[in-house]
Order: C-alpha cells, then sequence, then structure tokens
C-alpha cells in the first residue's frame, strides 16, 4: 500500500439508496494502494439489502451513546480550549434552526469518538465524507481535535436544502468531490477549496447493454428506480399517466423503492384509476434492478424541488438506465441534463409539470428508429464519465495529493 490510510465517514449505514457510497468503497479498496475504513454517526434505519454491504457493515466503526460520551471527556481534558471553540461554532452555525442544532450538537460527541480514534493513530489517516451535512460537520471537528485532514463529497440534500456552517466545513477540506458540473459551480459560491467533478460511478461492465425500442402496440413496460420521497415526483408521474393519451394509456408501470410516501402514494394511483397498471415493489437488492431494467421498455424519473427545497443531485438510477439501453426520460433538474442531454441521450421534461411530462412521454414513445442513437449515445457517455474504474482512477489522484 503506498496511499495514505482513508476512512469514509457518513451519516448512516447501510442506506439501501446510496449504493454508490459502498461501490466507491469497494473499488477504491480493490486497488490494493489504500487501507480503506469505514465510519458512521448515527443507527441506520434499514437492513443490509445489497449483498455488496455485508463485507463493510462487519467493518463498520459506529461509536454509540457512551462511546459518545467517552470521546468528549476525552476532547474537554485534553483540549479544552478546541473544543468549546468547536461547541460554540456549531451552535452558532446551526442557530437558525433548532431542529438542525440539536442533531448538529449531538454529533459532537460522537464525531470526538472517532477524533479520539484518530488521535491514537498519530492522525495518519485521512477521512473522506460523504455529504456536506453531519459527516461533513464530523470531519472537520476531527480535524480540529486529531489534527487529521479531511475531503468531502457533496450530493444533494447536503447543499441545496441544508447549508448551515457549509463555508466553514468546506473551506477546512483538502479538497471537495462535487458531482456534477453544477453542483461545482453552485459550491464556488461558498468557498475555493480545490473542486473536481467525480461522478458516482457504476461497473458497466456488469450493466448489459440491449438497445430498446418501444413495442409498436400492445402494453408498454416502464420503471422508475427512487425512494418514495416527494422530490422523486412520483405524483407527478401518476398524473400525467392519468392524462392519458396514445402512448401513455399503454404504459404499464412498476415502482421500485421504499419511503415515507407508499401509503400515499397507493392511494394516489386508485383515486386516479391507474392501480391495475402500477405496481409498487419496495426497496429491492441491485440483482433484482438489474432484472428489471433488463425487463423494461422505458425508464422515467420524474424529478422535481420539494417543498423543502430538496432535490436531486445526479441519480444513479439514470446512470444504470443508460447503460443498460433503456429509453429514458427525466426532468430539466440540477445534474440530470448532464448526463440525460435532450435529443441526444433521451428527453427531459419541466419539473413538476404533469401535462408536459405527458407529452414527453408520448414524444419518446414515437421516437422510433432515433431511440437507437439515443441509447448507444447514452451507453457511450455511461461509458466514458460513469465508469467505477474511471471515476476511482480519479478519486484516487486527489487522494494521492493529500
Amino acid at each position: 500500500m503506498s496511499g495514505k490510510p482513508v476512512d469514509y465517514l457518513v451519516s448512516r449505514f447501510p442506506i439501501t439508496s446510496e449504493t454508490f457510497i459502498v461501490r466507491e468503497l469497494d473499488a477504491l479498496a480493490r486497488t490494493a494502494e489504500y487501507e480503506v475504513g469505514l465510519r458512521s454517526l448515527f443507527p441506520s434505519p434499514d437492513p443490509p439489502v445489497h449483498e455488496i454491504t455485508r463485507p463493510w457493515v462487519a467493518r463498520l466503526i459506529r461509536p454509540n451513546a457512551l462511546a459518545g460520551l467517552r470521546g468528549l471527556w476525552w476532547a474537554l481534558t485534553t483540549q479544552p480550549l478546541t473544543t468549546l471553540s468547536v461547541l460554540r461554532t456549531v451552535t452558532l452555525g446551526y442557530a437558525a434552526s433548532p431542529s438542525l442544532l440539536v442533531r448538529a450538537l449531538a454529533t459532537v460527541p460522537l464525531a470526538a469518538s472517532h477524533a479520539r480514534d484518530l488521535s491514537a493513530a498519530g492522525g495518519s489517516r485521512h477521512i473522506h465524507a460523504h455529504f456536506a451535512t453531519y459527516p461533513a460537520l464530523a470531519a472537520w471537528i476531527c480535524s480540529r481535535l486529531a489534527d487529521v485532514t479531511y475531503s468531502v463529497t457533496v450530493h444533494a440534500h447536503d447543499l441545496y436544502v441544508d447549508q448551515s456552517m457549509l463555508a466553514t466545513k468546506m473551506d477546512g477540506a483538502r479538497f471537495i468531490v462535487a458531482i456534477s458540473e453544477y453542483n461545482r459551480n453552485l459550491l464556488s459560491r461558498f468557498t475555493k477549496t480545490p473542486t473536481k467533478v467525480i461522478h458516482c460511478g457504476i461497473d458497466t461492465k456488469a450493466y448489459s447493454f440491449r438497445p430498446r425500442r418501444i413495442p409498436a402496440g400492445g402494453p408498454i413496460r416502464a420503471l422508475c428506480v427512487a425512494s418514495l420521497q416527494e422530490y422523486k415526483g412520483h405524483d407527478v408521474l401518476l398524473r400525467a399517466l392519468a392524462l392519458g393519451g396514445p402512448g401513455v394509456d399503454r404504459i404499464e408501470l412498476d415502482l421500485i423503492g421504499g419511503g415515507p410516501l407508499a401509503g400515499q402514494l397507493a392511494q394516489r394511483a386508485r383515486e386516479l384509476g391507474l392501480h391495475q397498471r402500477i405496481t409498487f415493489l419496495g426497496g429491492q437488492p441491485e440483482t433484482a434492478v438489474k432484472q428489471a431494467l433488463d425487463q423494461t421498455d422505458l425508464f422515467v424519473l420524474p424529478s422535481i424541488v420539494a417543498a423543502d427545497g430538496q432535490m436531486e443531485g445526479l441519480p444513479v438510477a439514470l446512470v444504470e438506465a443508460l447503460a443498460t439501453g433503456v429509453p429514458t426520460v427525466s426532468t430539466r433538474l440540477s445534474g440530470i441534463p448532464e448526463l440525460v442531454i435532450p435529443h441526444r441521450t433521451g428527453l427531459l421534461a419541466t419539473p413538476s409539470d404533469a401535462e408536459d411530462l405527458r407529452d414527453t412521454l408520448e414524444a419518446l414513445i414515437a421516437s422510433g428508429p432515433a431511440l437507437d442513437d439515443f441509447t448507444h449515445a447514452g451507453r457511450d457517455l455511461v461509458e466514458r464519465e460513469f465508469d467505477i474504474d474511471t471515476t476511482t482512477k480519479a478519486l484516487k489522484e486527489m487522494f494521492d495529493s493529500v
């Protein structure tokens, strides 16, 4: 091993919808150039659905409440002024939102526990936080208490919704990874820390490419893979299907993903008379998602901006759809147009506009031979910019610079 040991730091692990993190961990560990560890802050609500997560669950370091108290006591007794400064900065930085402040203050002792471990290692490890919220906060605290370096990958809600202490957390990082050009441009308003665009990668060799055509008659199998949350736009999709049309009336939709809106969306489907055309499959392992992609005719992800400001970064589900050759529809939002390029790799609708989404689905269904160009261009783009070997090489170069 030639590189500095790297510990990934996340809020919770495993999270079913965050396969991109464990793929990155696996790919980095496979290079055999780094000792890679994994740390988290809070208990995960999800069981290890994906087989790839199980070895990492066994290696996960997550301090419990008692370890957190011990860490805070260690910090107060060994570095009282620094610890009090951290507590003051966090309190002021999150004061505008009491609910966020409570969670941020809960992060402090857990981060102190990690810092205690890292200090015992002589500050020889580098921390890489995924998400600029509590993981980046914990990494910043570790840098203050254990004199370790850290970096951050910024995704979506951590940039669009919660910007508490964002400049402070980003300014302390050695480098920042943005998953899209959209995010890099937005981050430039907050920090001058070097920021590189590195997409969330997939193993393109594991996704069999089969260009699809929409059937000329009969049912059209459509697929949406997304957690059942407001910003994924499922309600807009249901309303688009209910508007009807020669193409959308043929759609039979599979929804893969679990989440808080499951019951509400099922009721909505019944109200719109769509319940016989929609199947709620819940959260599924990667093997089932790949099988569904192989069997579908069309992929749709109708992402929107939620009422709280939450929206997509650059959904990995779209990367997987293009990799397999599925004609794809999404929306003009954040980094999505960098992947689903209108009339080149797919079609885009206006977010939250059910009528425009219906019209866009109709246009894709009627595209005929043009879909061949879409699917091949989509696969080429994924192989060029989203392959896990390419993204890992770029990430390794950033770690080598530390």
